[in-house]
């Protein structure tokens, strides 16, 4: 894949900010966005605050994705929001593979694997590091890194994006213009990115370019975004 500088655009003041600078931005800009906000009314049974994880998800090249989590919510969960988001093709397995032990969608007991039904907040803390990966045949392969943990009001959303890298784009091979598909095969040389216009004279063929999408799984599989 061409090298792209990296920036992303922040949920919360829809600001841009390059990849290596957004963690700092969304501390400062998460107590801008609570000052600006009117206060709350008095309730006669106040809300419990609850843990919320800041996580960032990072694929190869430019794919990231920064999110508030509840701690209170199980693996399952962050599972089916990652395939959501990026990931989802065919319902292949996956897993979290923590500290030495995995974490799978399915058949934990011939994988000699736990199941993903644990809390974040189990196994998630500041400074967390684990992997993740999606398909155990064509495999998209996540980082993802705890960078925060605050108390706060229960948010209605398990999982709050609160940034997201910028698509990035692709030139076609063959003519200059912005690609639009990528041939599966020759992805992994640099040589599959398409217009529409040339791709059906592609060698490969037509049937193996999928389209161009914001997703690190992006080319791989049926994944069309």
């Amino acid at each position: 894949m061409p090298r792209q500088t990296s920036s992303g655009t922040c949920s919360l003041c829809q600001g841009a900010f390059r990849k290596g600078t957004m963690t700092r931005h969304l501390r400062a800009c998460r107590q801008q966005q609570a000052a600006l906000q009117a206060p709350a009314p008095a309730r006669r049974f106040p809300a419990h605050p609850v843990k919320i994880l800041h996580l960032v998800a990072e694929g190869y090249g430019p794919y990231w994705l920064h999110l508030d989590v509840r701690g209170e919510v199980r693996l399952t969960v962050l599972d089916a929001f990652l395939r959501d988001i990026w990931l989802e093709c065919c319902g292949h397995m996956s897993q979290f593979c923590l500290d030495g032990e995995a974490y799978v969608s399915g058949a934990a007991d011939e994988l000699g694997a736990r199941t993903m039904d644990v809390t974040l907040e189990d196994v998630f803390a500041p400074g967390t590091t684990c992997t993740y990966a999606y398909d155990f045949g064509t495999t998209t392969e996540l980082t993802l890194r705890v960078v925060g943990e605050r108390l706060g009001p229960r948010q209605r959303q398990a999982v709050q994006v609160l940034a997201r890298n910028t698509p990035p784009v692709f030139s076609c091979v063959a003519c200059g213009q912005e690609a639009t598909q990528v041939c599966r095969q020759c992805l992994y040389d640099d040589e599959g990115w398409l217009c529409d216009a040339c791709a059906p004279e592609h060698a490969c063929g037509a049937a193996l370019c999928l389209p161009v999408v914001n997703s690190p799984r992006m080319g791989m599989c049926g994944y069309t975004g």
